[in-house]
């Protein structure tokens, strides 16, 4: 008996989720959920991973809750629906649009097939504020420029905001749970066991999202503006890989938001930050080669060092720079790092040792929980100066005043860098420069209990800006 398909993919939530509030109006009696986990999209994802097999288990429970099961699929999806339209068991497929670019254009690829076929389909919007192809300038062309961008797309999504509709289902309660498909959920999560610390710093449940969310609105964004750069406080939402998944929507945040009364700078900074995520996926979607390549065509002839010792010295946080050491062991640790470091740690790699941006992006796609595509790729070309509305590349941030002043006591440092923790206020940011008897009395050899520094920070900062002017002549 043909069935209607309910579709997932970057959209696993139950609350304000269109694709699900059609499939449960809809007459069919025959009704079902899946999830069609592709191992290529996954490659070189495997903190994702777990994030994503947690997320399906927590989705999986409410779906039965809602007397639908979540079937998990390993195969290309255009094979499986082709399968099952030969069987003749799809009436229709239901879906939210994905943010993800790759997916669009898998979905393009699906929608031939269903209309070869004469199969029913039903398509709703991604979880973003405005389509990435919807904000143009004047002259029809895409915005690179991110101010210009916003202030059009803010304008153009609070017009039509009274007309969203926010479709929240009530589960019923039960004592019973839905084992179906727990056995090949398992088979999503990743074959190294260094995951299971994530356990100890996230929830990766819509329930937590929508907690989250709470906690920030009515505690934390007022602050936003000063406590969003210090990386030792919880000044930030943490909502990014709640959003990455769909657990949470972006128009619940923006309505969330919108009620506060007091709008001040912490509220405007942080709609910015939404505004950031709107632009980087419309860059994306209107530049698609700036996956792989800089968008900056004059960067294609940048002269980038190779040095695979210095990378790993990078990737494993000891590259004898507290700040830049203190973020990578964050990110290894918990699967996320915070935002002002993440720009450090991003401006080392590419600056001071000049190593290609697609070498960090490829890292931070392996550990980040929050990876996507749109946002990484546009942030490292950010930060490396090579993408839209860049930081210019002669901007190279001093890892050594950054840490003075984001974490000007250490505390941040001192809590991944535990080696560090006698280290006072005066050398926490410049070890090195502790005497032989300073470095006995606080226990922390320079060159054996903690690294010493890979490159000198001025000598480093001339190569890289000799490299840039080279380019430019």
């Amino acid at each position: 008996m043909s069935q209607v398909y309910l579709w997932f993919k970057d959209d696993l939530r139950i609350s304000n989720n269109q694709a699900l509030s059609s499939l449960l109006n809809d007459s069919t009696s025959n009704k079902r959920a899946l999830f069609i986990f592709d191992e290529t999209e996954y490659l070189l994802c495997e903190a994702q991973r777990w994030w994503l097999a947690k997320a399906l288990e927590s989705l999986s429970q409410k779906l039965f809750l809602l007397n639908i099961n979540l079937d998990i699929v390993f195969e290309k999806p255009a094979i499986f629906f082709e399968k099952e339209i030969k069987k003749k068991k799809i009436k229709k497929i239901i879906w939210n649009r994905s943010c993800s670019f790759e997916d669009n254009k898998l979905e393009e690829k699906i929608k031939i097939i269903l209309y070869k076929n004469n199969i029913d389909f039903k398509e709703f919007a991604p979880n973003l504020l405005n389509l990435p192809d919807e904000i143009k300038k004047e002259d029809g062309t895409p915005f690179k420029v991110f101010t210009h961008y916003w202030k059009k797309s803010e304008e153009k999504y609070l017009k039509k905001i009274n007309t969203i509709k926010f479709l929240d289902i009530s589960l019923p309660y039960s004592k019973n749970k839905n084992n179906l498909d727990n056995k090949n959920i398992k088979k999503i999560y990743p074959a190294k066991k260094w995951y299971c610390k994530f356990e100890k710093y996230w929830q990766p449940t819509e329930e937590k999202g929508a907690e989250l969310l709470n906690n920030f609105v009515t505690q934390k964004i007022s602050n936003y503006s000063n406590n969003r750069d210090v990386p030792s406080v919880e000044g930030t939402s943490k909502l990014s890989p709640y959003l990455r998944f769909g657990q949470i929507s972006v128009n619940q945040i923006m309505k969330k938001c919108l009620e506060i009364k007091n709008k001040n700078i912490g509220f405007r900074k942080y709609l910015n930050e939404i505004g950031w995520r709107e632009f980087c996926h419309s860059l994306i979607y209107n530049f698609p080669g700036m996956i792989k390549n800089n968008l900056r065509n004059n960067f294609n002839k940048f002269e980038w060092s190779k040095d695979l010792k210095f990378l790993e010295k990078w990737k494993k946080g000891t590259t004898g720079y507290p700040i830049v050491d203190a973020g990578m062991r964050e990110l290894y640790e918990t699967g996320w790092m915070h935002n002002r470091v993440r720009m450090i740690t991003a401006s080392f790699l590419v600056k001071h040792l000049r190593i290609n941006w697609l070498e960090g992006e490829k890292y931070f796609k392996d550990t980040l929980l929050d990876y996507n595509i749109a946002n990484n790729v546009s942030g490292w070309q950010w930060v490396a100066g090579t993408g839209a509305d860049a930081a210019p590349y002669f901007r190279i941030f001093n890892p050594i005043l950054q840490g003075e002043k984001f974490d000007p006591k250490g505390t941040y440092v001192k809590k991944w860098c535990k080696e560090l923790s006698n280290v006072s206020d005066e050398f926490i940011h410049q070890p090195w420069n502790m005497s032989e008897e300073l470095q006995k009395k606080v226990k922390v050899i320079i060159g054996k209990d903690y690294p010493k520094p890979i490159v000198n920070h001025e000598e480093a900062r001339k190569k890289a800006l000799d490299a840039f002017f080279k380019l430019k002549k």
